[in-house]
């Protein structure tokens, strides 16, 4: 069992993790780890990370940081359960550089349509969250689903209809 994830572990995976780089790149943070880094939370179970581009360095050493540092580490994004929303790129908020490794929020608005599909009541506090910091614009968000709702025959899991039902609701309290 590994220990909880706590804003202090984040940051020391941050810059160990950055040490093992041999280019350029990005990691995303995303899930318990964002609400984390925002005062949403105090602890979480895992670091949910993307790696932009996917740097063997980074892969290699993620393995032992888990061990050394005693937590969980994930190679998993908001895109891998929801389509990315279009621009998420741009909307992904930095958190801070080591070396050559840039660290960012994954988009917020593509965190909250994850958050709503899955539908839990930590992931709908940090749904609710991301409206009250002004990270989401709850009709913003009902825009861009329709504008990905055409791609979610890409993912088997979802029942569209239910997440559309969701997305709705939450733009419209």
């Amino acid at each position: 069992m590994r220990d909880e994830v706590t804003p202090e572990l984040i940051g020391l995976f941050m810059r160990e993790i950055a040490r093992a780089a041999r280019q350029d790149g990005r990691v995303y943070i995303a899930g318990g780890a964002s609400a984390l880094l925002r005062g949403w939370r105090e602890t979480t179970v895992d670091i949910d990370v993307k790696l932009v581009p996917d740097d063997d360095a980074l892969l290699r050493a993620i393995p032992d940081l888990k061990e050394r540092l005693g937590i969980n580490v994930e190679l998993a994004s908001p895109a891998d359960f929801v389509p990315a929303l279009p621009g998420w790129e741009d909307r992904s908020p930095f958190i801070d550089r080591f070396g050559i490794v840039s660290f960012h929020h994954f988009d917020f608005y593509t965190q909250c349509l994850s958050k709503l599909e899955r539908a839990h009541r930590k992931d709908l506090d940090d749904a609710a969250a991301m409206v009250r910091d002004g990270l989401v614009q709850p009709g913003k968000l009902l825009e861009m689903f329709r504008v990905v709702e055409d791609d979610l025959y890409r993912y088997p899991a979802i029942h569209p209809p239910a997440l559309r039902a969701r997305v709705e609701a939450f733009a419209l309290q």
